[in-house]
């Protein structure tokens, strides 16, 4: 399968990525995968596959923090642990 290669932030203390900008696609080169040059144009079969694989994630940045949903998630808890 064809990937998408994403330039974003990575969040050190949970590890998660946070995506800006697909920079570029990485062809597989397959006849049998819709999104690669290699794939005929014409091809009617339902077995070829038709998404990326998984995203080749580049770190432009790097923030040693929680990412955004883990402190929303976070003080979500503490609030309900508070009751």
């Amino acid at each position: 399968m064809c990937q998408q290669i994403a330039d974003g932030t990575r969040w050190l203390k949970c590890g998660h990525f946070q995506r800006h900008l697909v920079t570029a696609i990485m062809d597989c080169n397959s006849s049998r995968c819709e999104r690669s040059y290699a794939h005929p144009q014409h091809c009617r079969l339902l077995t070829c596959s038709k998404n990326f694989g998984r995203e080749i994630q580049r770190d432009i940045d790097r923030v040693d923090e929680y990412c955004f949903a883990c402190r929303a998630a976070q003080a979500r808890e503490a609030r309900s642990n508070g009751r």
